[in-house]
């Protein structure tokens, strides 16, 4: 860092600290002398024969020259007498009794001190990506490679790729390699020269703002964005997502989510629910409920006719009509599985008898007996 300024020093302590050579052991009688490693700002006194002079008053004089010199010769270049230079302490105790400086050396500490205030202050960088692996994007700031894990990409980036298979999660990244991504620096290690970026944690910020605008109740049109094992996301508005759960895409059952919506389609939906900057959506909430009708026409003990259409731990569930289901428990078959599927096939009807039903909450059993 180059800027005109004044003859004033500011030496910043950092955390390493290193063995007091001869010569700083002389400035032991003066307040907070430079050590090894600290970062010393002073007031260039004289650049000429590849060499530069900085005053750091009380202390002396500090050069830098050298591999030092040669490392930094470009912005020495441009240097000036009576410029302020921030450089690093590399030696306090050389043969010419001055102190030696490193610009270099000051610069990368510089940048890793702004990396760690834009971590804390989440500021966002656009950054082009210039590697994709298996785990996520490697992308550099200011010349230090940075990682960006999969799990960190926003809902516009991220992989959504079926039974999570890695190879084609690659082919995915690999797509974003050349394009530039808005990210935060959201870890800063430097011992392993590596930044961890998140692109998440910008569009989390702004989420908080776009879902302070909804309310539970809110019905609106969206699209898919995608489609996962557990049901759809719909796009509400340019950065926000929110979730339709499987139980609530349809009365009726839904098996799989990929069958029935692909990426694209417009949909009309309902917030049913809002927790932790995240929103819950419904399909079937804006659909009657056939239940309610059901319960005109249906009653315990009645004789109804069902198809069965899904086996579970609990037993088979039967379909009386579209989005009403019972089920026909395991236990009217002694336990046994086998012969519960013998008895009751997927996909034919059978005469059941309603043993409960509870209309209200959705919920109805069935004796085969």
């Amino acid at each position: 860092m180059i800027e005109k300024a004044t003859a004033s020093v500011k030496i910043k302590k950092e955390a390493k600290k290193e063995k007091e050579s001869p010569h700083a052991k002389t400035l032991a009688g003066i307040k907070n002398p430079p050590k090894v490693g600290d970062l010393a700002e002073g007031t260039v006194i004289a650049n000429a024969r590849g060499r530069v002079y900085i005053d750091l008053p009380p202390f002396g004089t500090g050069v830098i020259y050298g591999r030092e010199y040669l490392a930094a010769r470009e912005i020495l270049k441009k240097v000036s007498i009576g410029d302020s230079v921030t450089a690093k302490v590399v030696e306090t105790d050389s043969k010419h009794g001055y102190i030696e400086l490193s610009l270099k050396e000051a610069r990368q500490a510089m940048l890793w001190s702004e990396a760690e205030a834009a971590a804390r202050e989440r500021k966002p960088f656009d950054i082009t990506v210039n590697e994709a692996n298996k785990g996520g994007l490697i992308m550099e700031w200011q010349g230090i490679q940075g990682f960006l894990p999969a799990s960190q990409l926003g809902a516009a980036h991220y992989p959504r790729v079926e039974d999570g298979d890695k190879d084609k999660i690659l082919d995915e990244l690999k797509k974003l390699v050349g394009q530039k991504l808005t990210v935060a620096v959201i870890s800063v290690l430097p011992k392993e020269g590596k930044l961890i970026f998140s692109e998440k944690a910008l569009t989390e910020k702004d989420r908080a703002q776009m879902v302070g605008k909804y309310s539970i109740g809110d019905e609106m049109d969206g699209a898919i964005t995608g489609a996962v094992d557990f049901g759809v996301f719909v796009k509400i508005e340019d950065g926000l997502e929110g979730l339709v759960h499987i139980s609530e895409m349809d009365w009726a059952l839904v098996e799989n989510p990929r069958l029935r919506y692909k990426t694209g389609d417009a949909v009309k939906v309902k917030i049913i629910d809002i927790k932790d900057g995240k929103v819950s959506l419904s399909i079937k909430a804006l659909k009657p409920n056939p239940w309610m009708d059901a319960e005109k026409r249906f009653k315990k003990g009645d004789r109804v006719q069902g198809v069965v259409i899904k086996y579970n731990k609990y037993g088979a569930l039967a379909s009386i009509e579209e989005g009403v289901a019972g089920l026909v428990h395991i236990s009217e078959f002694g336990g046994d599985e086998t012969k519960l599927r013998n008895s009751l096939e997927l996909g034919k009807s059978y005469t059941f008898t309603i043993t409960l039903f509870e209309p209200k909450e959705q919920r109805m059993t069935l004796s085969y007996k």
